[in-house]
């Protein structure tokens, strides 16, 4: 199942930057079934729920993918603030949700963890992505790196990263520069040849006003892996964490209270259970 991270529609578009929406409110590509909230945030529909049976990832790692040519320091930044992220306060928070781990089977709690991993398996793919990076395409790319890598990490969200000359697209949707924005970034999984579950997520350039919260394309883009993230690691296949009307950990939070930066990076609030709202840290 596919999550987009979705921008807020109409009189908020007029109010504030609001194009996350909910990163996870959700194009849902992987299962072959699509839908896209355009609401700013779910807090009001109660606490998440967790469905039985439905997988987590307990102890996570983050494989940067980054397809094509960046600015000078945007990789770097990115990479720093994946290596601090799966430690700190803000991830913290999602360690309070529990789960059957989709790799292990084991039943626990979603655990602070390095995101790195012992040894990074991040990817420089030096050649140019295509104009419109469909969902399709994007599987295509992980998949080359995984063969490159020679095995797969199923503790892993593969997030790939594409340039300002290009934009992802889900069915009609699209992010920054595509002809019918409706998201900023989106995660999802696919079943490999072995029967396992290959998580994902497309990160596109956060070049237009409705994907940015700052201003500064490195935080917006901050705060993208951070909502993404922690949404792939409650609800990774869309059977786990969520509220009684779909809506994700980060959905629920997203551009309302508005994202925040903290020690350099960007964030955006996150639903707590153990708070019945939005939180910075745990």
């Amino acid at each position: 199942m596919k999550k987009a991270l979705v921008f807020v529609f109409a009189a908020a578009l007029a109010t504030s930057a609001f194009a996350q929406g909910n990163s996870d409110p959700e194009v849902n590509v992987g299962d072959g079934h699509a839908h896209v909230s355009n609401q700013a945030g779910g807090g009001g529909s109660g606490n998440l729920i967790y469905h039985s049976g439905g997988r987590v990832i307990l102890s996570a790692h983050l494989v940067e993918i980054f397809w094509g040519t960046f600015p000078s320091g945007y990789t770097t930044n990115m990479q720093n603030f994946r290596n601090q992220y799966g430690t700190n306060g803000e991830f913290n928070v999602i360690t309070q949700y529990t789960g059957i781990d989709d790799a292990s089977g084991v039943t626990g709690a979603i655990q602070l963890t390095n995101l790195a991993g012992s040894s990074t398996l991040d990817y420089f793919d030096t050649s140019t992505p295509p104009t419109n990076v469909t969902d399709a395409i994007v599987q295509s790319e992980v998949k080359k790196v995984i063969t490159a890598h020679g095995s797969t990490d199923y503790n892993a969200i593969y997030e790939v990263f594409i340039p300002s000359g290009s934009y992802s697209s889900s069915g009609s949707s699209t992010s920054c520069g595509g002809p019918n924005l409706a998201y900023c970034a989106y995660h999802s999984h696919y079943v490999d040849g072995a029967g396992k579950n290959v998580k994902y997520s497309i990160q596109p350039w956060a070049g237009c006003a409705g994907c940015q919260a700052f201003g500064d394309t490195s935080l917006d883009q901050d705060h993208f892996i951070c909502h993404e993230t922690r949404e792939a690691v409650t609800d990774p296949l869309g059977n786990a964490w969520f509220d009684r009307r779909g809506n994700e950990a980060d959905d629920k939070c997203a551009w309302s209270p508005a994202p925040f930066i903290s020690g350099g990076f960007g964030y955006q609030y996150e639903w707590s259970n153990a708070n019945s709202g939005c939180v910075q840290t745990r």
